[in-house]
């Protein structure tokens, strides 16, 4: 049990135990215990659901500050098209990336452009493929979900690295050729929107290094440029003005570029599950790519953006069609560089023992115990089901006396027996 995994962590002090992280986490990897929320470390996916389940504001994603800044000669950061949604249609996109440069960033490179170039690249996946539906990779949280919970469907994940990654990669190659520097002494920085993109720079998936310097948070970001624009310079940034590349940041934005028909695009974590389940029962086969967000709307949901996703969603569709009509050149790079390098594996949830001999006789005590179990799930235990609080007894990081049905009806039980 740990109370900070990955990008994730609990301010303790204002954690009051009320279980609305642990009823709304998707993989069951939340306890309540001594009070305070625990993450179980192999189960959490980074989806970022506690951050945003929590009354208190007591669970936060983990970014750098801005000072940061200070460890690179040249600084860049990377804008994610989720920013544009989050401030008023009054700031077009130049006035928010001069507000953004104001904060003490030398250049910036959109993630828009490596989307495009995604796209590119999946078209082309798709006329060479024999094996589907493909499910789309730019989503961290799913990739961790799909390795967890269904590992039969490893071999449909798109085999390239995310558009931020890519993007990491471009600007800083750019900015080596342009001021003759070394690597290290270019940092650049995503402006995140969510806990899993964060993980997945610490642990690459696919590939072996991350492009990333470092992260900060989209509502931090937000906070602070809207500071600085009386402050910003009068002069218009190159603006990557590509519609495509600016859909990306909501839900539909991937298959709409692709242009193709037999699509399904879903987001919700609780819907994507429903749907990969389908998937995984071959109920659902006449599909040629599946786009799926964690977050509700897609990154514009995401846990650590400021704006409610369905106004920044309402936003994004208008600047969208604002750029419709621009056409742009794809950045060119060879695509191969970008593919994944290393294998996507399965990753073991939960192992009750090295020894399968006592492994089994584990799992045979925990069916024992949930029968002793009322089986309703209402989480007041700490554990988020009574199947998993079967396995924590089992585990030892739990009792029978914590289910509060079996506490009553044995305090009950003693009132009678003093009665009589």
């Amino acid at each position: 049990m740990h109370s900070k995994i990955h990008a994730i962590a609990l301010d303790s002090s204002k954690c009051v135990g009320c279980t609305n992280c642990l009823k709304r986490c998707p993989t069951e990897a939340i306890r309540i215990k001594s009070g305070n929320s625990k993450i179980v470390k192999e189960r959490c996916i980074n989806c970022g659901q506690c951050i945003q389940a929590c009354p208190r504001f007591a669970r936060y994603g983990v970014t750098d500050q801005l000072t940061s800044l200070t460890n690179f000669k040249h600084k860049i950061a990377l804008i994610d098209p989720v920013l544009y949604g989050q401030f008023h249609e009054q700031f077009k996109p130049s006035q928010i990336l001069n507000s953004i440069l104001s904060l003490g960033f030398d250049d910036f490179f959109e993630i828009s452009r490596g989307a495009d170039i995604i796209t590119e690249f999946t078209k082309s996946f798709i006329a060479n493929n024999t094996k589907f539906p493909i499910i789309s990779s730019s989503c961290p949280t799913i990739v961790r979900l799909i390795q967890i919970r269904f590992p039969g469907l490893i071999d449909h994940i798109l085999p390239i690295d995310s558009p931020v990654e890519i993007s990491a990669h471009l600007a800083r190659k750019s900015a080596m050729e342009k001021l003759n520097l070394v690597k290290s002494e270019i940092g650049v920085f995503y402006i995140s929107p969510c806990p899993a993109r964060i993980f997945s720079f610490q642990k690459p998936v696919g590939t072996k290094k991350s492009h990333i310097s470092g992260t900060l948070s989209v509502k931090s970001i937000f906070l602070e440029a809207s500071k600085n624009f009386n402050k910003s310079s009068e002069e218009q940034p190159n603006f990557y003005s590509s519609s495509k590349g600016i859909g990306w940041a909501k839900s539909g934005g991937q298959c709409k570029a692709l242009g193709i028909n037999d699509f399904l695009a879903v987001d919700g974590i609780q819907n994507v599950i429903s749907v990969l389940e389908e998937i995984e029962y071959h109920k659902i086969n006449d599909l040629t790519y599946v786009e799926c967000h964690a977050c509700t709307n897609g990154c514009i949901g995401g846990s650590l953006n400021m704006e409610n996703s369905f106004v920044a969603r309402n936003r994004m569709r208008k600047l969208i069609d604002q750029y419709s009509d621009c056409e742009v050149i794809v950045p060119n790079c060879s695509l191969e560089e970008y593919t994944f390098t290393e294998p996507l594996l399965p990753l073991q949830v939960a192992q009750l023992d090295d020894d399968i001999s006592i492994a089994i006789k584990k799992m045979e005590q925990i069916e024992i115990e949930l029968k002793a179990l009322p089986n309703i799930d209402c989480g007041a235990c700490g554990s988020p089901s009574c199947r998993a609080l079967a396995e924590d007894i089992v585990l030892g990081y739990a009792n029978k006396s914590d289910c509060i049905v079996i506490l009553k009806n044995k305090i009950n039980s003693t009132i009678k027996e003093d009665i009589d």
